[in-house]
């Protein structure tokens, strides 16, 4: 019969080792439980806070990039502006040189014009002054000597021989 002791249920042993649980668990409550619970509690909203602060990052980088957005349209549109007040200014400033230039052309043209037109008066005046020392040349022969056909003949021959050297060596 000793074998059935071995197996037997001691009733005061379970509820010594019950007793002692409870107390166990009273003790870990009143000294544990609340500084544990504090613990977790401050876990969580450090979790929370941690979920928080992500958020708001998240908030404020679409915030971020929402304006960046904006800023780089608005200096599209003011590039775009800038180019086309440029592209105005070198059409404005093209058109002035060139009628700029074409006043000077035409000064150019005017001043040669004139410098043309005096040069050929310059030869008119030298021409008339060739054919006055040619005439009085010829004057001083007729009258030199009394002229008949045979000699008015060679003067002649003579004159546009003269005219021809003296307008060959002007030239």
């Amino acid at each position: 019969m000793q074998t059935l002791q071995v197996i037997s249920v001691n009733i005061w042993q379970i509820l010594i080792s019950l007793l002692n649980l409870l107390l166990l668990f009273l003790v870990l409550k009143k000294f544990l439980y609340k500084r544990v619970r504090k613990m977790l509690a401050e876990r969580q909203a450090a979790v929370e806070a941690s979920y928080k602060k992500a958020e708001d990052a998240a908030l404020h980088a679409q915030e971020d990039e929402l304006a960046w957005t904006k800023k780089m349209q608005e200096a599209e549109v003011e590039s775009s502006e800038i180019i086309r007040k440029a592209s105005v200014r070198a059409g404005e400033r093209r058109d002035q040189i060139l009628a700029d230039a074409k006043e000077q052309a035409a000064g150019i043209v005017r001043q040669a014009q004139q410098e043309a037109a005096l040069e050929r008066r310059r030869g008119q005046e030298a021409m008339k002054q060739e054919i006055v020392a040619v005439s009085t040349l010829l004057t001083e022969k007729l009258l030199d000597r009394e002229i008949n056909e045979k000699d008015h003949r060679k003067m002649m021959d003579s004159f546009i021989d003269e005219i021809g050297d003296y307008h060959e060596g002007n030239e």
